[in-house]
């Protein structure tokens, strides 16, 4: 007879007050503006169709590589529920062979709560690995790459789905391998993997940021045998007071391995944001390390967001009454926000044709306005803003054709190669000079790349046919919401 009930195994948090705040309160304020500045916490990133299947973030105190992590976390839409979170970093206090996975503890506490583990699952891990998976509480308890990265979760979601744990002990890579085809059954849309990893130890400034920006690259761009050329390329350059290229390698060569077996093609990687601590005002240039964020989705249909037939009609109504309130005109539609015309975050371009000819069109890349809010100022400032044409007059308004374009985040490329025609609209910076192209212009002109990119900068940005050569190029999409495509009514 059992006199009491079982109480739960709590791993309680070891490097709150040094790697991260003390208090819940001391976590909100250093972490909400990262996530979301103009709400005060919680993500920003728009309700696009699938959220990140994996992210690689840093582990280091927040003071230096905070941001950084949060700006692969802002990508995870907020009230996104994923059915559980791997967390897969390398062990810094012991070594041993294979992987552990926490089956000891119930819950992970922080400041901000508990975070429930799922012990039957590391069980099952262990069972399936072949002597490859483990429990170790000493693996676990004093370890600090897996809980900084709970309070990020705990700011994003309302419940965080329960969590498994995985310090990774080796750096062999035939285990890594078999770790990998352990856990690819579960490395789909439900699930989220996050890869906890640091870059660089200790090089200089500028030598850790050609080391970082290296692997980044890799990853982005190839799989796990381009990653570990990288790692090879990085080691022969023998960088004054390079420890390692990246202490999370081998959780970084498990996510690659599962990416390869399933198909590259089928992922497309981005590379948010780099930092080290060098550019923290608690670090200086001389050995440093280096943060890099990269959030990677699996390739989709063609379409970013799922817009109702309702959404898209408000999202024409919106752009229509805002154009008439301007010009003094009934407008007998209804343009009441609904569902996601309420949410903040996305950039739009509002496209204004008259008889099959271009008649305006302005947008922004970004905006901390709701969808509502951003589509009509838009639409006004195309109407009667644009420079290349006079205001719409109250004649011409009843006669416009009205297409609006909702953007995904600008992603910087490094060639013109990662551009892909009739998929990505371009960006390019020159000095002080800018330009764009939306995505749907490359269908409307039949235009090849390189015409595309010279008309985009001699005709958009001014910088001549070939500037963008040495311009620096972002490449974004859009959903196009057109009005002549509306159900009659």
């Amino acid at each position: 007879m059992t006199l009491y009930p079982d109480t739960p195994k709590v791993r309680k948090p070891a490097v709150a007050g040094t790697f991260y705040p003390a208090t819940g309160e001391g976590i909100r304020a250093m972490v909400a503006p990262w996530l979301d500045p103009s709400e005060g916490g919680g993500s920003a990133a728009p309700k696009a169709l699938t959220a990140p299947q994996a992210i690689i973030v840093p582990h280091a105190g927040y003071v230096f590589s905070g941001e950084v992590a949060a700006s692969a976390y802002k990508r995870i839409p907020w009230g996104h529920v994923y059915k559980r979170i791997f967390l897969i970093g390398p062990s810094h206090r012991v070594g041993f062979a294979g992987a552990s996975v926490d089956t000891f503890y119930d819950f992970a506490e922080t400041p901000l709560g508990r975070v429930p583990i799922d012990v039957s699952l590391g069980e099952q891990l262990i069972l399936q690995g072949e002597g490859n998976f483990v429990c170790r509480d000493d693996a676990h308890y004093r370890e600090h790459c897996l809980e900084v990265q709970l309070p990020f979760l705990q700011m994003i979601s309302e419940e965080v789905p329960p969590v498994v744990p995985i310090v990774v002990g080796t750096q062999r890579l035939r285990t890594l391998q078999q770790i990998a085809k352990v856990l690819e059954p579960y490395f789909n849309e439900e699930n989220l993997f996050i890869i906890s990893s640091d870059f660089s130890h200790y090089p200089s400034y500028e030598d850790a940021k050609t080391s970082d920006l290296c692997l980044a690259k890799a990853i982005v761009s190839g799989g796990l045998e381009e990653f570990l050329t990288a790692l090879s390329d990085i080691g022969k350059k023998d960088f004054p007071g390079e420890d390692t290229a990246a202490c999370g390698a081998a959780a970084i060569a498990i996510l690659l391995t599962m990416m390869d077996a399933l198909g590259r093609d089928n992922f497309q990687a981005e590379h948010v944001m780099y930092r080290n601590s060098g550019d923290s005002p608690y670090g200086d240039k001389e050995g440093v390390v280096g943060y890099n964020s990269i959030v990677i989705t699996r390739q989709q249909d063609g379409h970013l967001f799922h817009f109702t037939e309702e959404e898209k009609a408000r999202m024409i109504a919106t752009a229509r009454s805002a154009i008439y309130a301007t010009l003094g005109l009934d407008f007998d539609g209804d343009s009441a926000p609904v569902g996601i015309l309420k949410e903040k975050g996305y950039g739009v371009f509002v496209t204004l044709n008259l008889d099959g000819r271009l008649r305006g069109c302005i947008g922004q890349f970004t905006s901390t306005s709701t969808l509502h809010k951003t589509i009509r100022e838009m639409a006004q400032s195309a109407a009667f803003s644009d420079p290349r044409f006079p205001p719409l007059s109250r004649k011409e308004a009843p006669k416009v054709e009205i297409e609006i374009s909702v953007l995904s985040p600008l992603k910087k490329i490094d060639s013109p190669e990662e551009f892909k025609l009739g998929r990505d609209g371009i960006y390019m910076i020159k000095g002080y000079h800018h330009g764009t192209f939306l995505p749907q212009v490359a269908e409307e002109t039949g235009w090849d790349t390189e015409e595309f990119l010279g008309h985009c900068a001699r005709d958009k940005a001014g910088i001549g046919w070939y500037g963008w050569k040495d311009a620096e190029l972002y490449t974004y999409q859009a959903e196009v919401v057109k009005e002549s495509e509306l159900p009659e009514k």
